[in-house]
């Protein structure tokens, strides 16, 4: 008979989230389950029901753990940028491998289609709060920028790669179209961003 180590509830849900988030990665969003989480992490169905409740639930907890955690990474690269340690290209790689390398495409979509929308309320709050603090630090309305840079990272997420070989342009050109927009609209904005 094996012996679990007892884990504190924080630990607990902490081990679950990132166990969700490598099913999400290797499997989709159909692999994210109480029971495949469960196993993962060597924990009971009745264990996570615990936690989270609900299979949606946990979906909703790793949409916001997702969103927090690259928002926080974004802000930094933005910050970054603006003392002259990083690039546009940093903002909208960062932002582009959050919805495809991280799952956050996927899942979002996923999300949206099973009629699961308020998950996405953790990610569309951590993106609102991303543009609010970045307001606060002196920038002006990077709303639109802001949207169509999302928008762009999830479509490219969801259908790039396909895309791109049937229009027969490289896998990264879509990066480059948001890049552009990105240094255009800071520069029309005249914001630090947009510095060399």
């Amino acid at each position: 008979m094996s012996i679990r180590k007892r884990l504190s509830q924080h630990d607990s849900r902490l081990a679950a989230l990132q166990a969700a988030r490598a099913l999400l990665i290797e499997s989709g969003p159909q692999g994210v389950t109480l029971k495949a989480v469960a196993a993962r992490i060597g924990r009971t169905h009745a264990n996570l029901l615990h936690h989270f409740g609900s299979a949606a639930e946990l979906q909703k907890a790793l949409a916001a753990d997702l969103a927090g955690r690259i928002c926080a990474t974004i802000a930094q690269a933005v910050i970054a940028r603006r003392t002259g340690a990083g690039t546009a290209r940093t903002v909208v790689d960062l932002t582009f491998d959050a919805f495809d390398k991280e799952g956050g495409g996927q899942l979002a979509s996923w999300m949206r289609l099973t009629g699961n929308d308020d998950a996405l309320d953790p990610i569309i709050e951590a993106i609102h709060d991303l543009v609010e603090e970045l307001h606060e630090l002196g920038d002006a309305s990077m709303r639109p920028v802001t949207q169509a840079l999302v928008l762009l990272a999830l479509g490219d997420a969801l259908m790039g790669a396909p895309l791109a070989a049937s229009l027969g342009l490289a896998r990264g050109a879509a990066r480059d179209v948001a890049e552009r927009l990105l240094v255009e609209e800071t520069q029309r904005l005249g914001l630090a961003l947009a510095a060399p």
